[in-house]
């Protein structure tokens, strides 16, 4: 489905589960008000009960503190993950009037943002994942453009190629996000995406 954000932002999440688990070991977040629009994407080790319950943790700690920095969020994330199963997280905050993106991400999931004058943005996460050890954060910012498109997916979805190819041209949200179903869907693991538009 898609949603609209303060006239600023659109996007549509979709995520499926593991064929024969009950429980999506992936987990997001997102929220907006007038200054910012922040989203967590969390992947759980692994599948079942247990991923879900290390990337709901962190979902809900963010959900808590959305209106903390970035490099903050992803410390309380970490903490959380004490004596849990531990997961790759991905944190994003848009700052509207200064149009700035702000971005975290520890482990394998993917974030890509292109800009409307056909620039793409492929920050490199840290490797490893969040489990409350001792962790080095590595966190970017980039200068938007409206119109601006961006795309973060769970390694369920990594056999997604040619994310400007994508993100390309003046497709609407809705028409990508029904090109990323038909033509990489995937059982085999959680696997979730969000795409979206700075409008």
């Amino acid at each position: 489905m898609i949603q609209q954000f303060k006239d600023k932002i659109e996007l549509y999440a979709y995520q499926t589960i593991k064929e024969g688990k009950i429980e999506c070991g992936d987990s997001y977040y997102y929220t907006a008000t007038d200054e910012y629009f922040v989203c967590v994407l969390a992947d759980g080790l692994g599948s079942g009960q247990y991923a879900h319950e290390a990337s709901a943790a962190v979902v809900s700690v963010v959900e808590q503190h959305h209106h903390e920095d970035v490099d903050t969020l992803m410390k309380y994330c970490n903490n959380i993950l004490v004596q849990k199963r531990g997961a790759a997280v991905s944190i994003f905050k848009v700052y509207f009037e200064t149009r700035e993106f702000v971005y975290s991400c520890v482990g394998n999931i993917r974030f890509f943002l292109y800009t409307s004058n056909g620039k793409l943005t492929y920050p490199l996460p840290v490797t490893g994942y969040l489990s409350g050890k001792p962790q080095v954060f590595h966190t970017q910012r980039f200068i938007y453009e409206p119109q601006s498109k961006f795309l973060i997916y769970s390694d369920g979805f990594d056999n997604i190629h040619g994310a400007k190819t994508i993100l390309n041209g003046y497709r609407s949200v809705g028409a990508i996000a029904e090109q990323i179903k038909s033509e990489y869907a995937n059982s085999m693991d959680d696997a979730t995406f969000i795409v979206g538009s700075l409008l």
